[in-house]
């Protein structure tokens, strides 16, 4: 009797390049026009410091990442991982769906987010907004993933001009951003500067997830085990730079205590440095929404792919366009269940939840590199190693940020 027919393979164009400006599509998001006020109500001149603290927690979890990858470079890579390590069909199967809630819950938020940004210009009820905006971006998503990628990374870099837009005019403005930097380090002494330090970065973290999203379209790069490694570090660490200038700009630009109290906090600090009007940084702010719409469906698509590839979801999730090599039923699904999400679900929470089940994400992640590298005796050759104390310490800081955040709360 003929065996099943093997799933359809995806596609291998993504360069570095691309799988950069993915990353970065993915990660920055138009939340860091949000956070900023935020962060500058918790911890004033010290904000900036945060945000690079919360790189370096992130980069212990993203050589993690790398490192499986690499071994493993196939999508619904959580998932595959998981079964690798444990060898449980239902711990991989649940991995693998709670990347998908997580990220679906992030994709209908980012949703919900476009439709108070856009309806400044278009004079539509929010549900129509939030409709049209899913269905539209889903039609993106359908497109071959070099062409919606490359979308991607067009408006990423429109996104990404705008905060680099905010750094040149920022420091353009006078000498203050330069002379005024002491003013970063919090005294050593004040150890209530230290604690508000420590749950602005808490708040940071949650502006860099999404970075580990690019091992779900490993599959999809061209030598992913040089190309993976390189797009999550320098995502990261671009992320990084942009952001702690990006705020250093924004508290010396205005008062902390005023920025705190603003709802468009980057739109007044362009305003404030520029005196042009605040709906010039709205229209960059829909770019962004539009674009986390975009890599929020690519990635679900990916991952339902992935799961079905595994036989841990029926194989009809595995059928390739035959002219774009998109995965189109696993997008539909896809865009069905953010629109399920944006339109029936209070959204009041979900985006801080989103964030707490992707740590507890990064700590399984972790916690399977460990068991992988505890059975063997030498890793494979050609993949990113790193060493074994980094999913200790990826581990660790991930718990430790979910035992903070509920203490805090």
């Amino acid at each position: 009797m003929a065996g099943s027919p093997s799933p359809q393979r995806l596609k291998r164009s993504l360069t570095l390049w691309l799988a950069v400006l993915y990353g970065l599509g993915v990660t920055i998001g138009a939340g860091i026009y949000v956070l900023v006020g935020v962060a500058a109500g918790r911890s004033g001149m010290h904000a900036p410091l945060a945000f690079l603290l919360a790189a370096l927690v992130m980069s212990f979890s993203a050589a993690s990442f790398a490192e499986l990858g690499t071994r493993m470079p196939v999508s619904a890579s959580e998932a595959a991982y998981v079964e690798k390590a444990f060898n449980r069909r239902w711990l991989s199967l649940s991995t693998g769906l709670l990347v998908v809630l997580t990220a679906t819950i992030s994709a209908a938020t980012i949703s919900v987010g476009s439709a108070g940004y856009l309806g400044v210009f278009v004079d539509l009820p929010p549900r129509w907004i939030i409709t049209l905006v899913v269905l539209a971006m889903g039609l993106v998503a359908c497109l071959s993933t070099q062409q919606s990628v490359t979308l991607v990374g067009i408006m990423t870099l429109l996104e990404l001009g705008g905060l680099v837009l905010i750094i040149i005019v920022g420091f353009a403005a006078g000498t203050g951003m330069i002379t005024r930097l002491p003013e970063i380090w919090p005294s050593f002494t004040d150890v209530g500067e230290w604690i508000g330090l420590s749950g602005t970065t808490l708040i940071a973290v949650f502006a860099y997830i999404g970075f580990e999203h690019l091992v779900n379209v490993a599959e999809e790069m061209k030598s992913p085990s040089r190309t993976l490694p390189w797009a999550l570090f320098l995502t990261l660490g671009l992320t990084s730079v942009v952001y702690a200038l990006v705020v250093w700009v924004a508290v010396v630009a205005v008062p902390p205590a005023e920025l705190s109290k603003s709802t468009a906090p980057l739109a007044l600090v362009f305003e404030r440095l520029t005196g042009w009007p605040l709906n010039t940084m709205s229209l960059i702010a829909v770019v962004a929404t539009l674009n986390g719409v975009i890599v929020h469906v690519i990635m679900i698509s990916r991952v339902l792919y992935g799961l079905a590839c595994q036989g841990n979801l029926p194989k009809t999730l595995t059928q390739l366009n035959a002219r774009t090599d998109a995965p189109l039923r696993a997008t539909a699904v896809s865009i069905c269940a953010i629109l399920v999400f944006a339109l029936a679900v209070p959204l009041d929470g979900l985006a801080d939840l989103a964030a707490r089940l992707t740590l507890l994400v990064f700590a399984i992640i972790n916690v399977t590199l460990m068991r992988i590298k505890h059975r063997e005796a030498a890793p494979p050759a050609h993949i990113f190693v790193c060493p074994k104390w980094v999913p200790v310490a990826g581990l660790i800081s991930s718990i430790g940020f979910l035992i903070f955040d509920l203490a805090v709360r």
